[in-house]
């Protein structure tokens, strides 16, 4: 079962939240919150909350065990850029952009390890083990 949350129109550049983004890929959800809680940067903090999100929907909406939450994927989307203007020398204006950011996140629930099965060399005959010749003569 995979869960996915959304986040959009963040005010952060998709460059600098993709960093972020890939050091959770593929962990399980409690060491993604461990990283994301002491990473210091804004990206960090927006990332965590969208995970937090993602965890309780699965937890809430699909009853699944949290504990065998993995991060499938965690994807940083571009959003439309905010577009500003400064005044430059000689009446001319410079244009600034602000950009957005649309974060993805896909969780799925670990699947149950497999039991190996115990196979077990039984042989039809069974050899006595030889006594000690010194019992023997006893």
């Amino acid at each position: 079962m995979e869960v996915k949350s959304t986040t959009k129109y963040v005010r952060l550049s998709p460059k600098k939240a993709r960093d972020v983004a890939r050091e959770i890929q593929g962990l399980p959800v409690s060491s993604a919150l461990d990283i994301l809680t002491f990473t210091p940067k804004k990206a960090a903090q927006l990332i965590c909350k969208t995970l937090k999100t993602a965890i309780a929907d699965a937890e809430h909406n699909f009853s699944l065990d949290t504990s065998t939450l993995v991060v499938k994927e965690a994807v940083i989307g571009i959003g439309p850029a905010i577009k500003r203007f400064k005044p430059r020398a000689k009446g001319s204006a410079g244009g600034i952009r602000k950009p957005t950011s649309h974060i993805f996140i896909t969780l799925v629930g670990a699947p149950p390890e497999k039991k190996k099965k115990v196979t077990r060399n039984v042989s039809a005959k069974t050899t006595p083990t030889p006594e000690p010749a010194a019992e023997a003569q006893a």
